[in-house]
């Protein structure tokens, strides 16, 4: 079976992204420090994500009405109008930062395109991400983008449909075991995780335990010769 399909994540794979999450967390968690530590505070907020992402998906506009809702239940009445300004201009700071690529970005691509038609999978808010990838000058790179609200076996499943290719065929690779990985396999493709580091609890998720379809990459420049294996095998 030869790979025809290369699916690839954005966020953290492509581009930083969580330190400017990390960092918008930081500064949250500083503001609330008179009323709660870091090791109370933290996991409030991870607990609003969580319950929110129902509601208003991925990306960081609901991640600062995330942090707006945990710092009302941890101040309650004496939460002051400019901390809210405070924790507004952090999450406007998630949306107007440059785009800073992964070393070696652009050259990987190229490599890969010679491998196969190259589609961007990647989740969060459709504004927000197509500004990113506008901002990063890749976007002639790709055949296709794919912005969806969240990655699952049906998600992939649609896009190999999509693309005219058996599951097989395609590769997906990311720095998310959960988003990435787990639900590229369960669809019938392979997959290449690119761990990075600081990534979002959220986004962890146990590696699978028997597959021959995975591996661990430590860079997303080994995926030309993972791709060009997985061809002779």
């Amino acid at each position: 079976m030869t790979i025809r399909l290369i699916c690839l994540d954005a966020d953290d794979t492509l581009w930083h992204n969580m330190r400017h999450f990390n960092a918008a967390e930081d500064a949250l968690l500083e503001m609330l420090r008179p009323f709660a530590d870091a090791h109370v505070a933290r996991p409030a907020l991870e607990a609003c994500e969580a319950r929110n992402l129902p509601l208003y998906g991925y990306g960081a506009k609901g991640f600062t009405l995330s942090m707006i809702e945990t710092a009302i239940e941890l101040c309650g009445a004496d939460l002051k109008p400019m901390m809210v300004a405070d924790i507004l201009a952090a999450g406007r700071s998630l949306l107007a930062h440059p785009v800073e690529l992964f070393d070696g970005i652009a050259q990987t691509l190229e490599d890969l395109a010679d491998h196969g038609r190259l589609v961007l999978v990647t989740k969060g808010d459709l504004l927000h991400q197509e500004a990113k990838l506008a901002a990063s000058g890749l976007g002639d790179r790709f055949a296709g983008v794919e912005i969806v609200s969240d990655k699952t076996a049906d998600t992939f499943a649609r896009l190999f449909e999509r693309y005219a290719v058996q599951p097989a065929e395609a590769v997906m690779a990311g720095d998310s075991m959960r988003s990435d990985v787990r639900p590229a396999l369960e669809a019938g493709a392979w997959a290449a995780y690119v761990p990075q580091d600081g990534a979002w609890a959220h986004e962890h998720a146990s590696p699978p335990e028997f597959s021959d379809r995975f591996a661990t990459l430590k860079s997303l420049a080994e995926l030309p010769a993972l791709i060009d294996r997985i061809n002779r095998s």
